[in-house]
């Protein structure tokens, strides 16, 4: 662990590599698990906010679910979250043609619709924060069903805080984005 300001970091976002392969995972994030995707406070009005521009790009049971819970509920760690469909998938995934789960909200972003691109946690995925008190941690959330994630970035030399930047600098800003590099390339030597 190392420290950039008020952020504890993880060395295994330097040491470790990651690049979403969607062709293998189908996008098995935004389907698997026994929660929604975590949301910040200052997101459960942007999701409020931009529900009926995303709904167009939803699936019908995750209009009804969002419709009938809300935009975002209050997860058994007593955090915010996405709603899930059936208690599996996110309520705002949507599939390609090819069958691989994407984001309803991002589509939204995609197509022009919103200028939110989703919520932080999915968008920094596998980074993790957890904020304290004083402090926020950045850990690297390692699950299997992204090993050939792990594969893909392994053979691309993509470091996590590489593949997550746009994210990180999203979150914590370009200025510690660029502390971060520098404490890299010296913990990488």
């Amino acid at each position: 662990m190392f420290q950039l300001g008020k952020t504890i970091i993880s060395e295994e976002i330097i040491e470790n590599d990651f690049v979403c392969n969607l062709n293998a995972c189908k996008g098995q994030c935004c389907i698997d698990g026994e929660a929604g995707a975590p949301v910040e406070n200052d997101e459960t009005e942007i999701l409020v906010d931009i529900f009926d521009k995303v709904k167009p790009f939803l699936r019908k049971e995750g209009v009804e679910v969002i419709e009938a819970q809300g935009a975002f509920v209050k997860g058994e760690d007593g955090e915010w979250e996405t709603p899930l469909i059936n208690g599996s998938e996110c309520a705002y995934t949507i599939f390609s043609e090819k069958g691989i789960a994407k984001c309803g909200i991002e589509e939204a972003y995609n197509q022009g619709k919103i200028n939110w691109k989703k919520p932080i946690s999915c968008h920094m995925y596998p980074v993790r924060v957890k904020e304290y008190t004083e402090l926020t941690a950045v850990n690297y959330h390692k699950w299997e069903i992204c090993d050939a994630a792990c594969a893909l970035g392994e053979e691309l030399q993509v470091p996590i805080y590489k593949f997550v930047k746009e994210a990180l600098v999203r979150k914590f800003g370009e200025q510690w984005y660029n502390e971060l590099e520098e404490v890299a390339k010296e913990h990488l030597k």
